[in-house]
C-alpha cells in the first residue's frame, strides 16, 4: 500500500463563537515545504501549527490556509492607524504619480492587510485545544485523498514492473540462442579470414567460453528479478513513507537493464531492453508522486 503526495483538505468548525476553515493543499516534494497563511492573531500559534501539520503528514509541498468566517455576530474591530497612514502615503504618491483619482483610496486601505481586525481576538487554552481538532480534520480529509490516489499509483507501479519481468521472460528465452549465434558468427569469421584448416578448434572453443562467459547476463537478470520481487514486496506492505526506498530500487533495477544491453549483442535482446527502460522511466515519473 502507498500513499500519494498530492491532495486536498478542507474542514470547517466553530471554536469559541469563532468559525475557522482549514484548506491543505499537497504536492510532491523531496522535503516538507509548509506555506502557511493564517490570521494575525493565530501567528502566536504559528509554530505549533507547523510542528502539527509536519509530524502528521510527512514530506511534499503544502499550502495551507486557516481562516476565520464571519458568524453574524457583531464583533468590535480596531484600526491600525499608524499602518493606514504609511499605505495611505504610499497610495496617495503612486496615485499623484500615475495621475489617478485618490477618491477611492479609503476603500483600498480597508481591504489591506492588518489595516482592521477584530478586537481582543485569541484562543484561550481550552479553545486552542480545539482549535487542532479542525486542523486534523483537514489533515484526515487531505490524507484520505491520499490514499486514493495513492492506489492508483500502486496499480500503475506494479504494472510497469510485471512488464518490465514480461520481457525478462523473453530475454531468457532468448539468451541460449544469442550464446549460439556468437559461437557461429565467430567461427565462421575465423573460417573466411583464416581457413578452417589453419586454426586450433580446442584452443577457440576455450577462447570461446571464456569470451561467453564475460557477456553472460544470467547474473544481471537473477538479480533484476530479485530487485523486482523486492519492490512489489515493499510496495504492498502496510504503512506510507516508503517512496524513497522505492526511488532507490528502481535505481537498482535500472542498473540490472543497462548491464544487461551493454552486454547483450543481439538486436532481439536490445529491443526487450528498450521497452524495459521505456516501463522504468514511467515508474520514475510516477514514484515521484510516492509519499
Amino acid at each position: 500500500m502507498v500513499k500519494s503526495m498530492t491532495g486536498f483538505g478542507r474542514a470547517e468548525q466553530t471554536v469559541g463563537g469563532k468559525t475557522f476553515m482549514v484548506d491543505i493543499k499537497s504536492l510532491n516534494g523531496k522535503q516538507f515545504e509548509l506555506q502557511l497563511k493564517l490570521p494575525g492573531f493565530l501567528k502566536p500559534f504559528e509554530f505549533q501549527i507547523r510542528k502539527l501539520i509536519s509530524e502528521k503528514l510527512g514530506r511534499g509541498s503544502l499550502d495551507c490556509t486557516i481562516s476565520l468566517k464571519q458568524t453574524g455576530n457583531a464583533k468590535p474591530v480596531s484600526i491600525n492607524t499608524d499602518l493606514a497612514k504609511a499605505y495611505h502615503k504610499a497610495l496617495a504618491e503612486l496615485s499623484a504619480e500615475l495621475g489617478l483619482d485618490p477618491s477611492n483610496i479609503l476603500s483600498t486601505l480597508v481591504k489591506l492587510p492588518e489595516v482592521i481586525t477584530p478586537t481582543g481576538d485569541t484562543l484561550t487554552d481550552e479553545e486552542w485545544d480545539q482549535f487542532q481538532k479542525v486542523i486534523l480534520l483537514a489533515i484526515a480529509d487531505l490524507d484520505e485523498h491520499r490514499l486514493n490516489e495513492g492506489a492508483s499509483l500502486e496499480e500503475d507501479l506494479l504494472l510497469r514492473i510485471e512488464n518490465i519481468l514480461r520481457q525478462q521472460e523473453e530475454i531468457i528465452k532468448l539468451e541460449p540462442m544469442r550464446q549460439q549465434k556468437i559461437r557461429d558468427g565467430l567461427k565462421k569469421l575465423l573460417e573466411e579470414h583464416v581457413g578452417k584448416e589453419n586454426y586450433d578448434p580446442n584452443r577457440l572453443e576455450q577462447e570461446l567460453i571464456y569470451y561467453i562467459e564475460k557477456i553472460d547476463i544470467s547474473e544481471e537478470q537473477v538479480r533484476l528479478k530479485n530487485h523486482c520481487d523486492y519492490f512489489r514486496g515493499i510496495i504492498r506492505e502496510p504503512g506510507d513513507g516508503k517512496g524513497k526506498k522505492l526511488s532507490f530500487i528502481l535505481q537498482e533495477i535500472g542498473r540490472e537493464i543497462n548491464t544487461t544491453g551493454s552486454k547483450a549483442y543481439d538486436s532481439t535482446i536490445q529491443q526487450c531492453v528498450v521497452l524495459m527502460k521505456d516501463e522504468l522511466e514511467k515508474a520514475k515519473e510516477q514514484i515521484l508522486n510516492v509519499l
